[in-house]
């Protein structure tokens, strides 16, 4: 077989289509269906409908993933963000899943995680430097109104 390697810094949503489609099927092959579905809750500016922040991530294999969590500085300490992670987790339990999980910076929301009841389970020291990421996650048994 014949093959040439490319290096890019603007892959496009079609390569990665490509690259993770062998991967997939073979984690269904030894895993069974991930059941992968795309999850988000979006805050909107309640004027001009805008998106100001919200939550990214999906679920599968039983979990929820938040890859990422913004709530607007000037709206932050209000609860907003706990509404969202609430929100999320719900829709979550709705779909099947026992757990979730989620990474932060350090200088990031740890602390607003762990009020949630996320606990760390992993470090990568010096991402950035001086700073590490935090891998945390959540055991799904309910979600307080």
């Amino acid at each position: 077989m014949e093959y040439t390697i490319a290096l890019t810094d603007t892959p496009d949503e079609e390569i990665r289509k490509a690259i993770v489609a062998p991967l997939v099927q073979y984690n269904e092959l030894k895993a069974g269906p991930s059941g992968y579905r795309p999850l988000a809750v979006v805050l909107h500016n309640a004027t001009t409908s805008a998106v100001m922040g919200g939550m990214w991530g999906h679920t599968g294999y039983g979990w929820l993933f938040t890859q990422l969590l913004v709530v607007p500085e000037a709206l932050r300490g209000r609860g907003i963000g706990t509404k969202v992670m609430q929100l999320a987790e719900r829709e979550a339990i709705l779909r099947g899943c026992h757990s979730a999980w989620l990474d932060t910076h350090e200088f990031q929301a740890k602390a607003f995680y762990s009020r949630l009841d996320y606990v760390p389970f992993g470090e990568l020291p010096n991402y950035p430097t001086g700073y590490s990421r935090i891998f945390m996650k959540k055991t799904l048994t309910g979600v307080s109104e």
